[in-house]
């Protein structure tokens, strides 16, 4: 399942949301000020506290910001 860790205010989360879609990839969005497990996860993942846009697709790798070129790569697309 590929993840979005999210917040509201931020246009990058935005374009990577509206990327994979356009892509055509099912993703669920976790807005990270809201759900505090969410938080929680992408801090693990991460080892960093707010920094968003995360994409995951395993819990093990990810790529931070609007990289298009990272996020196809990250899932084979």
């Amino acid at each position: 399942m590929v993840k979005v860790y999210t917040i509201q205010s931020c246009p990058w989360c935005e374009k990577v949301k509206k990327y994979l879609a356009s892509r055509g990839v099912n993703f669920t969005a976790f807005d990270v000020e809201k759900d505090a497990a969410a938080r929680y996860a992408c801090i693990k993942l991460t080892g960093m506290d707010g920094a968003v846009p995360v994409v995951t697709a395993d819990d093990k790798t990810y790529v931070l910001d609007f990289d298009k070129e990272q996020i196809d790569k990250l899932l084979g697309i």
